[in-house]
């Protein structure tokens, strides 16, 4: 199975100089006609569910025949409870939407149309497995068990992140784009050294892949072997910036270039991705070294609510994608597989609206912090500057009471 590839950016034409001249020449060579081939082909795509839900097996595509294997355990509640885990996803999602534009929160980043990416990765991860997520993983949040409140509170700005990393080996958020890669190699790294069977997991966007902290994790996984996942959840737009300006080849075979292996995946079929993640972490367990993985999916919303991306992308293009929705697949296999029935559809809803009422109140109950806590906590055995800086602020606020 195969999809469009992110073809290379044309060059601008030049002025007819020599240099063009032989800029000419030389895209007649094998090796210029080689390089072009590989930025036009079409990307294998691992897909066991397209978009009209219908099952692809081994006899459909025999290229399917290893990740075939690694979902052949799932069951029809099996199914249920990935489109359950989909649905309430996308649900906590729209109502962390809505309170940004009421105002309860100050950003938030929409995960809308990577439901299936994240849940079907997120199942597939052990208990001893460890997560490090940008700041879009609420579906990994959710399967690792985060309640979606926790998520909220650095957005409304009341803490830096309300969870023990450690209680669902899941890190917290991290805004600053790719560097959670290098922390997620170093502590694969240590999982290694320790002779722990478990694997971890790095998430980041195609954006993300053009940051040079990303290429370094991949050296140093690859150098030291170390038990680590890439899971780049290509969405098509790294902010208002489109694949094609980012990388002349497809995302995952930039793997290749690092010794180990890269692999696409339809990010908007939700059992691809579980077998496809258990794949990659598997070979990390055993001892193989680092994976890439390239969720092909699309991000049918903003970048976060201060983007308009009616600036930079076509309607035509999110309705092509819209037909491709994560949730509505699932949806229709189940119903035509028998796997569910209408009531089974309705009581989901009750239990949506549920969460999303919990959502609102927990939200608007947050209190607000402790001014002074930003000063706890930054040295194990306090500072002589902290201490200054706690004292001057301390002053500046005591101004506002007494009315200067």
């Amino acid at each position: 199975m195969t999809v469009e590839s992110t073809a290379a950016r044309k060059p601008r034409r030049s002025s007819g100089t020599k240099r063009a001249a032989g800029a000419a020449s030389a895209s007649k060579t094998p090796a210029a006609k080689a390089v072009a081939t590989a930025q036009n082909a079409e990307p294998q795509l691992v897909q066991l569910l397209t978009p009209e839900g219908e099952r692809i097996g081994v006899a459909e595509n025999p290229d399917n025949a290893e990740f075939v294997s690694y979902v052949e355990d799932i069951t029809t509640e099996d199914l249920r409870a990935l489109y359950r885990d989909m649905v309430l996803t996308r649900r906590f999602d729209g109502e962390a939407t809505a309170l940004q534009r009421q105002g309860e929160l100050g950003l938030w980043a929409s995960l809308l149309g990577q439901e299936a990416a994240q849940i079907g990765s997120g199942r597939a991860l052990r208990d001893d497995d460890y997560v490090f997520p940008t700041y879009r993983e609420h579906g990994v949040a959710w399967c690792r068990g985060v309640d979606p409140t926790n998520l909220l509170g650095m957005f409304r700005g009341v803490n830096h992140g309300g969870w023990d990393p450690n209680t669902n080996n899941f890190h917290l958020y991290t805004i600053v784009i790719g560097s959670q890669t290098l922390h997620a190699t170093g502590y694969a790294m240590g999982v290694a050294k320790d002779g722990a069977d478990s694997a971890v997991i790095a998430y980041f966007g195609d954006g993300a892949s053009s940051q040079g902290d990303v290429a370094e994790a991949f050296t140093f996984s690859a150098v030291y072997n170390a038990p680590v996942v890439f899971f780049c959840q290509n969405n098509q737009w790294a902010i208002s910036e489109p694949t094609e300006r980012q990388m002349r080849v497809p995302l995952y075979q930039r793997a290749q270039g690092f010794g180990f292996p890269g692999v696409r995946v339809d990010g908007n079929d939700v059992l691809a991705c579980l077998a496809v993640t258990r794949w990659a972490l598997d070979r990390a367990r055993r001892g193989e070294g680092p994976t890439l993985v390239e969720a092909y999916t699309y991000r049918m919303g903003a970048h976060t609510t201060s983007d308009d991306p009616t600036k930079y992308r076509r309607d035509e293009e999110t309705q092509a994608w819209e037909a491709k929705d994560p949730i509505l697949r699932l949806k229709t296999h189940l119903l035509a597989s028998g796997g569910a029935d209408e009531a089974f559809f309705e009581e989901l809803e009750v239990e949506s609206e549920a969460l999303g009422k919990r959502v609102r109140e927990v939200v608007r109950a947050m209190p607000d912090p402790d001014t002074m806590a930003i000063f706890e906590n930054v040295y194990a055995d306090g500072h002589a500057l902290v201490d200054e800086e706690r004292a001057q602020f301390a002053a500046y606020l005591a101004s506002f009471e007494e009315g200067h």
